[in-house]
């Protein structure tokens, strides 16, 4: 059974995504086109879940020699993972595909999702995470919701999501309108 633990935002999280990064980027070289920190902890100030989500872009997702490299270095495909949910987005878009990997054993807990570079899904982390860098209230509309929810399902995980992910779309579609307005590109610090 996993837990839905919310901790307070630890800064140590930017230093952790930079040891795994570079670790993917030694073992993924050119397959990799960015490999970015996304996810609550790539958030300043932002609660989360304890696990360090990292979004590896690759030009071609048939292309298999980004996974492979991934599992030779001990990185654990799940296979069961091999879309995104975005409402309004038809469920067999091929914008939603990815890969999912989940961390190394005996290595700090994290979740790397390959996807296409310039699809919907691949955007829709970057986007997500620089808004809600920009906009403080609604980071802390978010964590508020987060945390709530954390405590109504503690030991139900797809609750928490069910009602959780939902919520992201609302943010993710006013966060279009703000990158529309402002200009926004992804930041282009990435490994």
């Amino acid at each position: 059974m996993t837990t839905v633990e919310i901790v307070e935002y630890q800064p140590v999280w930017v230093c952790e995504f930079n040891t795994i990064g570079q670790q993917l980027r030694s073992a993924l070289g050119e397959h990799a086109i960015r490999i970015d920190h996304i996810g609550s902890t790539s958030v300043p100030n932002l609660a989360a879940k304890d696990i360090i989500d990292v979004q590896v872009s690759v030009a071609n997702l048939d292309d298999e020699a980004a996974l492979c490299c991934l599992q030779n270095i001990g990185y654990r495909l799940a296979p069961q993972r091999t879309k995104d949910n975005i409402v309004g987005m038809d469920d067999n878009s091929v914008g939603l595909e990815k890969f999912f990997f989940l961390q190394p054993l005996e290595q700090r807990r994290s979740h790397i999702h390959v996807r296409e570079m310039d699809r919907v899904n691949q955007i829709y982390p970057l986007l997500f995470r620089d808004y809600l860098r920009v906009h403080e209230s609604t980071r802390r509309a978010y964590q508020k919701t987060k945390v709530e929810l954390a405590k109504k399902f503690p030991n139900d995980i797809q609750s928490y999501y069910a009602i959780k992910d939902p919520y992201m779309d609302t943010i993710y579609q006013a966060a279009l309108v703000w990158s529309d307005k402002s200009g926004w590109q992804p930041d282009p610090n990435f490994l």
